[in-house]
């Protein structure tokens, strides 16, 4: 049969991944068939060859990898090489044991070299050679490699949950992004993984060390047995081809087991630095010039001793000495450059570097700014809970509202007072109070059963009356009725309070993008065609911020789409679709107002005045500043009255009105009674009773 396309025109279709993919399933599956079936004697030349450059280029990856972690597979590596020596040695026992009776040359030149050359053709200096290989790698290399390997993955895991938080907190503290974050939080995961793979593979260092003199003698005493036996050989003889070849064989396999052990020693023993090992160990060594001095004046001493040898002793005493003088003379040096001014030690003037966009700041989206005397309450190591407090105020308020809160950028500001803080958005200080750190705020909630000493000031949260407590008076306040809290809680309600009532002013176009990827994934067909073709973003993002302006979190944002996408075609205009999607969530709406409360009571507007109000916005355009200003003032002290009689009574204080006045009415009351919430009547479910307590009129 004869191919149309020669073979070379058939690679391109092989994924180039492909070649390096297969390379260790067929070293196992080689290993593997070493073990079962017989190998000609070439072939062990060539597998003992490769074994021997495998083990050299794995040292020398591990003296060049310039981060342990960038050498993550060296423990796969280890095991399959160690695999592939071990068949080797079950493959090259089997040739010899068949056989050896032919001769030094019948398993292999590589194994008859080192049993002649290495060794002399001695297989008593052999015998002794390999017992003190076996005994340096065992004893000294795999032995403490193996224990820095159990250390050093306690000691990662250990600290593991601690890198972890440190993360987390510069995320918080607005340091690092989420990629970064994200990136870090990987490398720190795989780093515990490799050490702790690390100290399972130095277990099979070990076991191979073990496992090499087991088979060292078991050859020897079966090469004895077979040779004097079955092919009738005199001791002398057996013993002398046999051991030759056994001690050739652990020989070819135990030098690629050290440099193996070796550069599982250098793995486990260097830091976690992106450093060269050789250029830090030079350096490291070699830094100070006294300890050159020294040892110069020690070996030369040495070498003028009577018997020693002079030459060696004296020769390295003047490299010393020589080296010493140049490390001395090369730091003065630098010293000297270091210490010259700025004009002198250029030959061309350095020019001022030109302005870039990476010089414009951009302000923080949350700020938080701390006099000297708060900076242990953000400082994590002198005990500051603070970091945590506005993680936990992030988290609930991101839970509430259904986008994430973006990070709080906490700095120190010598500006401040010592016990000042200031919170900002967008660069905008948004509040600044004062608090005591080493005090804790006792506050009136509005019934106390008597005074507390101590200094009166005002929540800053809520502005109710407080003072500031010693520890040692909690228990005394919080008998008398006071609310007591310690000022990182302080703190962090008050942050709490102002990103709630600015929380429209925290979405933008990035959140409002990732809200629609988020529910894309749940539903892409509701979100395919939603944005450019139907509304654009900026629509989008207007009318989210009108709920959140009136406290309506938009967790439901299935509904939310579904609603704008309906009404998309009829409007394009934010207000009236926020309306619609108001009456879409009428079931959250007054949830959040009165819960799973089966009756709803609501204050509402005489017809009358309803009439004048629809007339008055008709003549104004709709604007709530075209009230009379007479009508506007006896309005709002009637709506305040009714809403302080229905909080009195422990209920919530609703205002129901007409669909055409509820954004104007709601406008009108938002800075003046903020607790009054302004309902329409088609935003009341169904199965909600309303109850009439109270109709303004007058």
């Amino acid at each position: 049969m004869k191919f149309s396309l020669p073979f070379a025109s058939w690679l391109p279709h092989i994924p180039k991944r492909a070649f390096p993919a297969i390379g260790a399933p067929v070293m196992v599956l080689a290993a593997l068939a070493m073990i079962v079936l017989p190998i000609p004697p070439f072939l062990l030349d060539l597998f003992f060859t490769f074994n021997i450059a495998l083990a050299m280029v794995v040292l020398l990856v591990s003296v060049y990898t310039r981060r342990p972690l960038d050498f993550a597979a060296f423990p796969t590596v280890l095991l399959i090489a160690t695999l592939l020596r071990l068949a080797l040695n079950v493959a090259s026992t089997r040739v010899v044991l068949l056989s050896g009776h032919e001769g030094e040359g019948a398993a292999g030149n590589v194994i008859e070299a080192f049993g002649n050359v290495v060794i002399g053709g001695n297989y008593a200096v052999g015998l002794v050679v390999f017992l003190i290989l076996m005994i340096i790698n065992f004893m000294v290399v795999t032995k403490g490699a193996g224990r820095i390997s159990e250390v050093s993955a306690r000691f990662t895991l250990d600290a593991l949950p601690g890198k972890q938080m440190a993360i987390d907190a510069d995320l918080n503290a607005g340091l690092i992004e989420q990629d970064e974050a994200r990136t870090r939080r990987f490398e720190v995961t795989k780093e515990a993984d490799f050490y702790g793979s690390m100290d399972g593979a130095s277990k099979f260092v070990k076991g191979d060390a073990i496992a090499g003199i087991l088979i060292l003698f078991l050859n020897i005493i079966g090469g004895l047995s077979i040779g004097m036996m079955q092919y009738s050989l005199g001791f002398g003889e057996a013993i002398e081809i046999y051991t030759l070849l056994t001690i050739g064989d652990g020989l070819v396999a135990q030098i690629p087991s050290l440099l193996l052990s070796i550069a599982a020693a250098i793995m486990v023993t260097r830091q976690n630095t992106d450093e060269d090992m050789g250029q830090q160990v030079v350096f490291q060594l070699f830094d100070n010039p006294k300890a050159l001095m020294i040892t110069a004046g020690i070996l030369g001493v040495m070498g003028i001793v009577p018997g020693m040898p002079h030459f060696a002793f004296l020769l390295l005493a003047l490299l010393a000495g020589a080296g010493a003088y140049w490390i001395d003379r090369k730091s003065k040096l630098k010293a000297a450059e270091a210490n010259l001014p700025a004009e002198l030690s250029s030959d061309t003037p350095s020019k001022p570097k030109e302005l870039s966009w990476d010089d414009v700041q951009p302000v923080d989206v949350i700020g938080l700014e701390v006099g000297y005397r708060l900076i242990p309450l953000v400082d994590r190591d002198q005990g500051g809970e603070l970091l945590e407090r506005v993680k936990g105020v992030r988290k609930k308020l991101s839970q509430d509202f259904g986008f994430l809160i973006p990070a709080v950028h906490m700095r120190d500001n010598l500006e401040l007072t010592p016990n000042s803080y200031r919170i900002t958005l967008m660069g905008v200080a948004l509040g600044e109070a004062e608090i005591r750190p080493d005090q804790e705020l006792a506050i009136n909630p509005g019934q106390v059963y008597g005074l507390i000493e101590g200094e009166e000031t005002i929540d800053p949260a809520f502005g109710l009356s407080a003072v500031w407590i010693q520890e040692s008076q909690r228990e005394h306040a919080q008998a008398m009725g006071y609310t007591v809290v310690d000022s990182s809680t302080v703190l962090a309600t008050h942050l709490s309070q102002l990103l709630t009532n600015n929380a429209s002013q925290l979405l933008g176009h990035e959140e409002v993008t990732n809200l629609l990827e988020m529910l894309g994934r749940s539903t892409p067909k509701l979100v395919d065609e939603f944005v450019p073709e139907q509304l654009q973003l900026g629509v989008v993002v207007k009318v989210l911020q009108n709920l959140l302006n009136e406290a309506i979190p938009i967790r439901d944002i299935r509904t939310i789409v579904q609603t704008l996408s309906e009404y998309s075609s009829k409007s394009q205009d934010p207000d009236v679709l926020t309306a619609a999607v108001r009456i879409s969530l009428k079931r959250l709406i007054v949830q959040e107002i009165n819960g799973i409360e089966p009756e709803l009571p609501v204050i509402t507007l005489i017809p009358e005045l309803e009439q004048i109000l629809h007339q008055t916005m008709q003549a104004s355009g709709g604007e709530s500043t075209g009230i009379e200003p007479g009508l506007a003032e006896r309005l709002q002290s009637s709506l305040s009255n009714a809403t302080q009689e229905q909080e009195l009574k422990g209920e919530a204080a609703v205002l129901l009105t007409s669909g055409v006045l509820r954004s104007t009415l709601a406008k009108f009351v938002k800075n003046t009674i903020p607790s009054l919430r302004v309902l329409s009547y088609q935003e009341i479910p169904d199965e909600k009773q309303i109850r009439i307590v109270q109709a303004v009129g007058n």
